[in-house]
């Protein structure tokens, strides 16, 4: 057993010798010496152990708009990492070869991580990102707990049950969440997964005060009808019409063939998402006009984004310094 593995929390024990994992909404049924769905827990001797524990797919600084988060702390950059695990199986997954795969990683302990956050960062913050966090549980936990100095920000599905969710919550400052769809279908068929919970989680984070961001991947034929996206519009807005919005556009990958999304149909879902929200974006793609931040209020650019830098210049109190309306985000350095 390796030194780095770890007992798995949210679990419970059979009858059967079977356990039940409870960390997200698939509750997998695990036999001894078998692992759940997401590859990441495995049934060894009557316990559930986190065998993927401070395994990482990579370690790289990266853009904090690369995750993509637009209103936290624009410009500057964050380390990320990220586990070989994912708690979805979405057919169209655009990272599927460390997502769905068993693929090569590099053993992190917390304390390396942190030393690699005070030597590549400016700003002690750090993603876990690239495929599911979530699957990766014990991990960010323990690091959160020990290094409260550090900003946790997570790219994630939000494919998570309520409670190991309120156990995280207090150590995270930002998240972006994939949204997949507004469809339960969808759901179920592309992703084996489930809508409720997902949705469950966005108002979570939200009544919870962290960071939040949203990410929908339009996918031709499948989420890019206008009925899906004025619905995704008015989910949003009705938690608050503050959240930022990313559209992207979707190509070709894993085990789906449909056609890679046009920039006049990302174009077009962004005109229809902006009559509820005030922030949506286009991202995966060759130009830059749908990544720059305007004024709600007075239409100033705030924040243009470019290929090599972005230029911020909305106030660290958040405000736009032209007609002072409070902008949503995170801007102190």
């Amino acid at each position: 057993m390796s030194e780095m593995m770890r007992e798995a929390m949210y679990y419970k024990k059979l009858k059967s010798g079977t356990l039940q994992c409870e960390l997200c909404p698939a509750f997998c049924l695990i036999p001894s010496m078998e692992s759940g769905k997401c590859r990441s827990r495995e049934n060894i001797e009557g316990k559930l152990y986190a065998v993927n524990y401070a395994k990482s797919v990579g370690l790289s600084i990266d853009p904090i708009e690369k995750k993509p988060l637009y209103h936290f702390r624009p410009g500057s950059r964050i380390l990320s990492l990220g586990p070989n695990s994912c708690n979805l199986r979405c057919r169209f997954c655009q990272n599927f070869n460390i997502s769905q795969y068993e693929s090569p990683t590099v053993e992190i302990g917390i304390e390396d991580l942190y030393k690699a956050i005070l030597a590549k960062s400016t700003v002690k913050q750090v993603a876990f990102t690239y495929t599911e966090p979530i699957t990766w549980y014990e991990y960010i936990l323990d690091f959160a707990q020990k290094y409260r100095d550090v900003d946790i920000v997570l790219i994630t599905n939000g494919f998570i049950n309520p409670a190991p969710l309120e156990e995280l919550l207090p150590y995270v400052k930002a998240m972006n969440i994939d949204l997949k769809s507004m469809n339960q279908d969808f759901y179920k068929e592309q992703c084996d997964g489930d809508l409720k919970p997902v949705q469950r989680t966005i108002r979570r984070v939200w009544e919870a005060g962290i960071h939040l961001e949203l990410t929908f991947l339009m996918i031709p034929g499948l989420n890019d009808s206008d009925k899906e996206i004025e619905k995704l519009g008015e989910f949003v807005g009705d938690i608050s019409c503050d959240i930022p919005l990313h559209i992207s556009a979707y190509h070709p990958d894993y085990l789906s063939d449909n056609p890679p999304t046009s920039l006049d149909d990302v174009a077009r879902a962004i005109s229809i998402a902006r009559k509820k929200l005030r922030y949506v974006y286009g991202g995966n793609l060759p130009i830059d006009d749908f990544a720059n931040t305007m004024c709600p209020k007075c239409g100033a650019a705030l924040i243009t984004r470019g290929f090599m830098n972005t230029r911020n210049i909305v106030l660290q109190d958040g405000s736009c310094p032209a007609c002072k309306q409070v902008i949503y985000g995170v801007y102190e350095k």
